[in-house]
C-alpha cells in the first residue's frame, strides 16, 4: 500500500482499549487472565493460540484501534480499515482461541451502542472460518446482527445455517456456510442477495466487516476459490450499501495466511471502499436456499429473489 501512498488514507496509531470497553464483551476474569499470562512471559494458550510477553499490549491496541475507528466513523462518517493484530473473531467472552485474544469487532460494536449513539450494528464476517466468538457474544442480542460466510466443514466447527440466535436475538444470527470449492459467485451472491436486503430492511447505524482473506484460492488453510477481484466486489458492495443507508463502514482485519494474497486482497478492499466503481452483479441462484430459510425472520428476502 505504501507504493500507492496508502490509497490516500490517514495513518493512525491505534490507542489502547480500556477495561470498560473490553468488559462489555469479555468477562473481567478473561481480561485478567490474558494480562497475567502475558506478564508471566506467555506460552501456549491452546494448540492454535500462542501469547508472548508483548501480547497483552498488542491485544489492547488491536481492540482499542477498532474502538477509536468506530468513534471517528460515527462522528465523521466514511470508512476505516483496522490492520489489527492479533485478530479477534474467535475470541469468546471467557476464552481466547484461534489466534484471537480479545474480540476486536465485538468490542467496537458494543462501544458503538454504549457510547456512540448507535442502536443497531451489522457485522459481516467473510473470513473463511466461522467467527464463533462474535456469534456467541451477540447470540441473544437484537442490537447486533452477525452474519458469517464461511467454509463448512472447517475449524472451529460452528456456524450452522440453522443457528439463528436465541431469545431477543432470534433471527439476528445469519450463518451462510458454503462447501469447499466455493468461489466468487457464491460469496458475492450471499452478500448482495441475502445480507444487503436484510440490511435494507433492518437499517443498521454502522456496518462492520470482519475481513479475513483466507478464503483466497492461494491460502493454505482452506479450500475456497476467491481471488483479489472477489474481495474488490464484496467490498464495493458493502461500500455502496453503506452509502445507500447513509452509515459508516468499519473494516477489521481477521485471518489470511498467504502473505501475497493477503496484501493484494487488502489493497483491493481499500481500493473498492474508497472508489466509486460498481461491483459486478452476482447471480441470485447461489443465495436462494439461504433466502428461503431466512424469510421467516426477514420477509424482504422474498422480494429480493
Amino acid at each position: 500500500m505504501s507504493d500507492r501512498d496508502w490509497l490516500g488514507l490517514e495513518l493512525v496509531e491505534a490507542p489502547v482499549a480500556n477495561r470498560e470497553q473490553l468488559e462489555r464483551v469479555h468477562s473481567a476474569a478473561h481480561v485478567d487472565a490474558i494480562e497475567a499470562f502475558s506478564a508471566r512471559g506467555g506460552g501456549m494458550i491452546d494448540v492454535d493460540t500462542i501469547a508472548s510477553e508483548g501480547s497483552w499490549e498488542a491485544a489492547l491496541h488491536a481492540a482499542g484501534g477498532a474502538v477509536h475507528a468506530t468513534e471517528r466513523l460515527i462522528d465523521e462518517g466514511g470508512f476505516a480499515f483496522g490492520g489489527l493484530r492479533p485478530p479477534g473473531h474467535h475470541a469468546e467472552r471467557d476464552r481466547a482461541m484461534g489466534f484471537c485474544l480479545f474480540n476486536n469487532v465485538a468490542v467496537a460494536a458494543a462501544h458503538a451502542i454504549a457510547e456512540c449513539g448507535a442502536e443497531r450494528v451489522l457485522i459481516l464476517d467473510w473470513d473463511v472460518h466461522h467467527g464463533n466468538g462474535t456469534e456467541a457474544i451477540f447470540y441473544g442480542s437484537s442490537e447486533v446482527l452477525y452474519s458469517s460466510i464461511h467454509q463448512n466443514p472447517l475449524y472451529p466447527g460452528t456456524g450452522a445455517a440453522t443457528d439463528f440466535g436465541s431469545g431477543a436475538g432470534e433471527g439476528y444470527t445469519v450463518n451462510l456456510p458454503v462447501p469447499p470449492g466455493s468461489g466468487p459467485d457464491e460469496f458475492l451472491a450471499l452478500v448482495q442477495h441475502v445480507l444487503a436486503p436484510i440490511a435494507r430492511e433492518w437499517r443498521p447505524n454502522l456496518l462492520c466487516i470482519s475481513a479475513g482473506y483466507d478464503a483466497h484460492r492461494d491460502d493454505p488453510l482452506a479450500n475456497c476459490e476467491l481471488d483479489d477481484g472477489a474481495y474488490w466486489d464484496m467490498a464495493a458492495t458493502m461500500r455502496a450499501l453503506a452509502g445507500e443507508l447513509a452509515v459508516p463502514l468499519l473494516i477489521c482485519l481477521e485471518g489470511g495466511y498467504s502473505l501475497g494474497a493477503l496484501a493484494r486482497s487488502v489493497v483491493a478492499t481499500l481500493d473498492a471502499a474508497s472508489s466509486d466503481g460498481s461491483p459486478r452483479e452476482a447471480p441470485t441462484g447461489p443465495a436462494a436456499p439461504y433466502s428461503e430459510r431466512l424469510q421467516r425472520f426477514w420477509p424482504g428476502l422474498a422480494a429480493a429473489d
